[in-house]
């Protein structure tokens, strides 16, 4: 048995199993399942625990192999065209879902105030983390790391990424003997990630029942059912840009199946779906891309990790919907400014959004201030966070997606092929430096 059908059954049977603890009412297999949680907490730890070694090493030996720095431009020019552009088609998707469905019409007054009670501790506390976050300057100015080694630390991986980028261009226009064997130390690096990941992507299919029957024993589906329409909205619009998006810009601008694309990444979705976190699930991320899509390293150590923290499309088009949502709730017309401000401020706002679980509630909180719905913000926010973390993993597998497309879109305009080209490629010369 392959390994993704594994871990689809070992998330289709731990979303059953917490399902009917939490439906049933049966305790004790409720609290068996809690206690499994550390189980998939280890597995996320493990993966995360190669994260920077193996973005160093990738981004490294891709950086300093290419030895043309008009290359590395044009790559870097390319991809962050790429995740500037689909966040902003992903909150134009969630705002006409949202438009259309009016997800937060249907929800009476008493729902909506006993929501907000029983969420209110946890909306105060992401309050307070909002209050706490950078301005835009300072933003951008902690992408230049004092120190790069406390960068690796922290696990902040855009500073990381940024020194590893400037160093890796350094060594490519070194003397070609010393390249080499910086090179070839870091590929030795690169190989051994590649090792370790192998054996925990072992533990993977138990990992995943863990958390999802953790998940699902602890929440039921009651909150599901109160916020069922909003939900609806967000899977809604998380399905369009997935199709859609990502499929006619995969199929136009790689030329081959989509579908074929999706069945040969579906390691990384579903650890996504799993990890609720982009970051973590970045070592997976990387090898179907090499391995299962056949992108040179070149091109994926570099698109990869940047989209691992700057590209949450998933996140862009929740936050829409989430606006939108809480504004019909208390009867606010949102009017075409205010949606055109919801579009640039949830587009820069996920870009800065890191790639942890929840985080995409700190980042609405900016989104929420910024179209003068302040007032609603502590209430607003408890409202959703009730079906949050579902929502949360859901559109992190799709951030993941959008990752392996940009990068796959990418090295197509770069001239490679693909291990499953169809039987008769389209011609790539025409794509080369696009």
């Amino acid at each position: 048995m392959q390994l993704y059908t594994k871990i689809l059954l070992g998330l289709i049977l731990g979303g059953l199993s917490g399902f009917v603890a939490n439906l049933l009412g049966i305790v004790w297999l409720q609290n068996l399942f809690i206690a499994l949680e550390p189980i998939g907490t280890a597995f996320i730890r493990l993966i995360t625990m190669i994260v920077v070694p193996l973005v160093v090493a990738s981004l490294m030996v891709g950086t300093a192999s290419l030895g043309d720095l008009a290359k590395l431009g044009r790559i870097g020019g390319k991809t962050v065209a790429f995740y500037m552009c689909t966040p902003a088609v992903a909150v134009t998707v969630g705002l006409l879902v949202s438009n259309v469905i009016t997800p937060g019409a249907g929800i009476d007054e008493t729902t909506r105030d006993a929501l907000s009670a029983q969420f209110e501790g946890e909306a105060e506390g992401a309050l307070i983390l909002a209050e706490d976050a950078p301005s835009v300057i300072d933003t951008f100015l902690s992408i230049i790391p004092r120190n790069p080694i406390q960068a690796a630390a922290e696990l902040d991986l855009l500073p990381l990424i940024f020194f590893t980028i400037i160093f890796g261009a350094a060594v490519s226009v070194v003397a070609p003997n010393r390249r080499d064997a910086v090179i070839t130390f870091f590929d030795g690096v690169n190989d051994a990630c590649m090792v370790v990941i192998d054996w925990v992507m072992k533990l993977a299919p138990y990992a995943v029942f863990a958390l999802i029957a953790s998940v699902v024993a602890q929440f039921g589906v009651d909150l599901l059912r109160s916020l069922i329409v909003y939900g609806f909205a967000v899977v809604l619009g998380l399905s369009i840009h997935l199709l859609f998006t990502y499929g006619l810009a995969f199929r136009f601008l790689v030329g081959l199946s989509f579908w074929e694309f999706l069945r040969r990444i579906s390691n990384a979705p579903l650890i996504a779906f799993s990890t609720s976190s982009s970051s973590a699930t970045l070592p997976v991320t990387m090898e179907v891309a090499e391995e299962e899509v056949g992108i040179s390293k070149s091109v994926s150590s570099f698109v990869l990790p940047l989209g691992a923290t700057i590209n949450m499309d998933g996140t862009a088009l929740y936050q829409a919907v989430a606006v939108m949502f809480i504004a019909q709730i208390y009867g606010i017309e949102m009017g075409i400014v205010e949606q055109l401000v919801i579009v640039l401020t949830a587009t820069l706002a996920s870009v800065g959004a890191a790639g942890v679980p929840a985080a995409g509630i700190i980042t609405l909180i900016i989104v929420l201030n910024a179209v003068g719905l302040g007032p609603y913000v502590q209430a607003g926010i408890a409202l959703i966070l009730g079906v949050d973390r579902p929502l949360d993993m859901l559109r992190t597998s799709v951030n993941v997606t959008g990752d392996l497309t940009a990068a796959s879109v990418v090295a197509r305009s770069e001239g490679e092929t693909f291990t499953f080209e169809s039987r008769r490629p389209r011609p790539v010369d025409s794509a080369v430096d696009g």
